[in-house]
């Protein structure tokens, strides 16, 4: 995400004096809540959706992830790489690649 979103995602929240609702419970509440309506996209096909929607959906899931890390002073790069080198061991390339099965049935 760039300087200029992240700074207009907190302007937004700053100028409407939305951060007092900002409590982690409620933005992972809302992440949940959005995650869903994203989901909903593709109720009845796995195929044949409105990408405009999605788009829409999956933007509002970003926005309220972004609101999250910043409620709790985290930075985006060092908790995806921290997770991404726990899913690297439990999924070794020689074990899971083609593979959709979870870790513990490799």
């Amino acid at each position: 995400m760039t300087q200029q979103t992240l700074e207009r995602i907190r302007k937004f929240t700053e100028d409407r004096d939305w951060d007092q609702f900002h409590t982690p419970a409620n933005l992972a509440k809302s992440i949940a809540i959005e995650a869903c309506e994203l989901l909903e996209c593709f109720q009845w096909s796995d195929t044949e959706y409105d990408i405009g929607h999605v788009s829409e959906e999956l933007a509002d899931v970003l926005v309220y992830c972004r609101n999250m890390l910043d409620k709790l002073g985290l930075d985006e790069d060092e908790i995806v790489n921290r997770k991404m080198d726990q899913n690297e061991e439990k999924y070794p390339v020689e074990k899971a690649r083609g593979i959709a099965a979870k870790y513990d049935s490799l």
